[in-house]
């Protein structure tokens, strides 16, 4: 690959995550269609590309999964001072609504309550958000320590949460076959959804999380589109992960080919740093390729360094290492520490190990397929 070529591939997983990250996709998430339009966009890149559909004549793999989401009003003021969701406070993904005006009782030196209308609110040194089923019976507000000032003795709080029994997204699926061995695969995933938006003015972007991972899945989708291997590649971005590794879990559960014929999985999330090296999960669980993943940065320095990590159940690889299919979590290292916060933004995201990442899967895939 020439050195224009690849900075031209630099640009275009820029200009990915760029997109990705935009309010147009509120976060991947469960409000104004956030995961909805991010699968749209990611078929639409298959297509372009020339990638096959696994799934029939679609690229989508549908399921549904509960999920509590918050659609509309998200306004809290402590001590009459209003705060700014998502960076002064996040209510916990469990949350009821509430509308509610009232005092504050102190439990401890972090934990505050208000009994009437079952309001906690603590305070906490980092908001981090995530994703639940249902609403529990009581509303949870977390603060940030440095926008509470004084200690909260009062609250009107106005949130609003809708519970979604059959939320609808979709996994999206395609693949490059195979020249010689059509159907012995290699499968490269990387989940696309985020945490979506807390109430109507604010979402959260999940540049490095994940769509660092997705801009990398659909570089490499580009490059083998144009270079057809002997073994056939699937690309598959998985929708759920931030819920519970659900998009993975239903596809292994339901494949549309069977799991048997994969080689290897690799799986991208967080790759949006890597000044610190690459962090590999199950890599003491299939020992003899990651010997293979350092001898090729042995011989090619791509990377700083290749840490050894064993079975974990964190991203979407783990259902398939369950089902017997060996498989890695590759995650970069260093760098920036947002995460699962309003933080995670495009423009704080280097990509400065996108390039030696991407060549040295590459050739981590030449040798699997020999």
């Amino acid at each position: 690959m020439s050195a224009t070529s690849w900075s031209q591939d630099v640009a275009f997983a820029r200009q990915l995550v760029d997109t990705l990250t935009s309010p147009a996709f509120w976060g991947r998430g469960y409000t104004n269609n956030g995961m909805v339009k991010a699968a749209a966009f990611i078929s639409q890149q298959f297509s372009g590309f020339g990638l096959t559909p696994i799934n029939g004549q679609s690229f989508l793999q549908p399921f549904s999964y509960p999920v509590n989401t918050f659609p509309g009003r998200m306004e809290v003021l402590i001590n009459n001072k209003k705060l700014v969701p998502g960076k002064d406070f996040i209510v916990t993904p469990n949350s009821r609504g509430v509308h509610a005006t009232g005092k504050l009782e102190q439990k401890d030196s972090t934990h505050f309550v208000n009994p009437n209308y079952r309001i906690i609110v603590s305070l906490e040194d980092k908001l981090t958000w995530s994703v639940a089923p249902a609403a529990a019976n009581y509303t949870s507000i977390q603060l940030d320590k440095k926008a509470a000032g004084d200690i909260p003795i009062s609250i009107r709080a106005d949130i609003e949460n809708q519970e979604v029994a059959d939320f609808k997204t979709a996994n999206v699926c395609g693949w490059v076959k195979g020249t010689l061995y059509p159907d012995s695969l290699i499968v490269i995933s990387a989940h696309y959804d985020h945490l979506g938006g807390m109430g109507a003015s604010t979402y959260f972007p999940g540049a490095n999380d994940n769509a660092s991972g997705t801009s990398l899945l659909l570089g490499l989708a580009k490059y083998y589109a144009a270079h057809p291997p002997l073994y056939t590649i699937a690309f598959i971005s998985f929708a759920g992960e931030e819920a519970g590794l659900l998009g993975s879990k239903y596809f292994t559960e339901n494949p549309l080919f069977p799991l048997k014929n994969i080689r290897f999985l690799l799986n991208l999330d967080l790759e949006g740093t890597g000044d610190e090296g690459i962090t590999v999960v199950n890599a003491t669980e299939f020992s003899k390729q990651f010997a293979v993943l350092n001898a090729v940065n042995d011989s090619t320095h791509y990377l700083s360094k290749i840490n050894a990590r064993g079975k974990a159940a964190n991203s979407d690889h783990y259902w398939f290492s369950e089902k017997g299919v060996p498989a890695f979590f590759l995650y970069t290292m260093g760098g920036i520490k947002a995460y699962h916060d309003v933080f995670d933004k495009a423009e704080t995201l280097p990509l400065n190990e996108y390039e030696d990442l991407f060549q040295l899967i590459l050739k981590f895939n030449e040798k699997l397929m020999k």
